[in-house]
């Protein structure tokens, strides 16, 4: 019998996928919260970029999460790193819009991914 978390775990995985695929249609939509006006477009780019390839690779980990623990914890301690560093900068560069819009989906993938986290195999 599935544990609550591994029920939750895959569609949890998609649905983070399909937004960091969504990444550059948030940034056309809602660029205050989502895109960094001085930072130019090739930064832009490659960021846009990076979350695309990861949005592919969680829903494909979604089939066997457990299988895919490395990308899991990356994509855990990275978004936390990433939402901490924003956090700061928002503050600082006087850009309110992206505390109520990347900031808390990258802290919320970091927490919510780290709960749902599938158990270490055991040693073979």
């Amino acid at each position: 019998m599935q544990s609550l978390k591994q029920k939750l775990l895959p569609p949890f995985l998609v649905l983070s996928g399909i937004l960091c695929l969504s990444a550059y249609p948030l940034v056309l939509v809602w660029p205050s919260g989502w895109a960094w006006g001085d930072a130019g477009m090739h930064y832009l780019h490659m960021m846009l970029s990076i979350y695309a390839v990861l949005g592919v690779f969680l829903i494909l980990a979604a089939r066997n999460p457990s299988a895919h623990r490395s990308l899991l914890q990356f994509t855990a301690w990275s978004s936390a790193a990433h939402g901490g560093l924003m956090t700061v900068q928002s503050v600082m560069m006087d850009q309110p819009g992206h505390l109520l819009g990347d900031v808390p989906a990258m802290l919320g993938l970091a927490i919510v991914l780290a709960i749902l986290m599938p158990a270490r195999s055991p040693a073979v």
